[in-house]
């Protein structure tokens, strides 16, 4: 856990909360103390090593304790929510003392976020009401970006209604990676849909998906939206064959990324939904189509950033620690 820097008192820093293994927070770790930024970086694993306490004559807002210096959460102007994990009780070894231990700090979580509200770039709860699909895409549509024709859930004859009329892909609601008990799990991909028949039913009916009709691709385009600024990069997908569906299929070395700018109105449109979902950073996902049309596909509202780090005139976390310190 990094402790404060340069901070009077214990306060006037910025909170990261996020796990030990996260590198994009590095990223903004680097660019604070390059500019001689007081920050926490709180690891969620190791929050039951510290003392957390809400008293009464704390204004119950909290404060939390590292290696006998107490942090009170009101000296916090601005909080940045990255990818916390689970805590980790490592003095609670049983299982269900261990689980109910979990639950607890679990539970505690919860209420050092909600100390923090007003402050989070972006707010825990904000981010979950957000990750809803069908809300983006009606939010999108509201703020004038073109959404492909989309059936999402597991309503069989729909979709197949819908491949009937258009070639469509088929892809996760959620979560894009499927556990296994023994290694690294298999990761599912945005794949061409090429049909649909009744002995697909009982399968399709099984978990809740995204069908959506195949745009004819230009490029793909990530736009990182923080407050008001748009950072667009275009991914050049359509170059290699298994990324022209996903350009993250097979992991290309030599997929070729571009800073590049936005037509006003649709970087103006992207902030408008981020803002619209109630956030202040959100990675988007579009497509430019061969006619230089963009589709809005999805909205990330903690989505990966370090990667474009690497693209030239790009810096996501100098606009970041910009939007923190402000």
């Amino acid at each position: 856990m990094t402790r404060l820097k340069c901070l009077s008192e214990h306060s006037g820093g910025i909170l990261l909360a996020t796990n030990k293994q996260d590198i994009t927070t590095d990223y903004l770790v680097r660019e604070m103390r390059n500019r001689g930024v007081p920050f926490l970086r709180v690891n969620t694993e190791d929050l039951p090593q510290t003392i957390v306490t809400f008293a009464e004559d704390a204004t119950l807002t909290g404060t939390i304790s590292i290696g006998g210096v107490a942090y009170p959460l009101a000296g916090f102007t601005s909080a940045y929510y990255r990818r916390p994990e689970l805590p980790e009780p490592k003095t609670v070894e049983s299982g269900e003392a261990r689980a109910y231990a979990v639950q607890e700090w679990s539970a505690t979580t919860r209420s050092l976020w909600n100390a923090l509200e007003g402050r989070w770039l972006n707010s825990p709860f904000a981010i979950l009401r957000a990750e809803d699909k069908p809300r983006q895409l009606s939010v999108a549509r509201a703020c004038g970006l073109p959404i492909p024709p989309t059936i999402i859930g597991n309503d069989f004859d729909a979709a197949r209604g819908l491949l009937e009329r258009h070639h469509c892909v088929i892809k996760p609601l959620r979560r894009a990676l499927v556990d296994a008990a023994n290694g690294p799990g298999q990761v599912i991909f945005t794949s061409e849909l090429a049909n649909l028949s009744a002995g697909d039913r009982a399968a399709f009916e099984a978990v809740p998906v995204i069908v959506q009709s195949l745009i004819p691709k230009r490029r793909d385009l990530r736009v990182t939206i923080v407050d008001q600024i748009a950072i667009a990069v275009a991914i050049h997908s359509q170059e290699h064959e298994e990324t022209r569906v996903d350009w993250r299929r097979g992991a290309r070395t030599d997929l070729l990324y571009e800073s590049v700018t936005l037509p006003t109105a649709v970087a103006n449109a992207c902030v408008a939904v981020v803002r619209s979902l109630d956030l202040r950073f959100a990675a988007v996902d579009l497509i430019e189509d061969r006619d230089g049309k963009f589709w809005f596909l999805e909205a990330n509202p903690n989505g990966q950033w370090a990667w474009l780090e690497q693209v030239e005139g790009v810096s996501i976390a100098s606009a970041l620690v910009d939007a923190l310190v402000k």
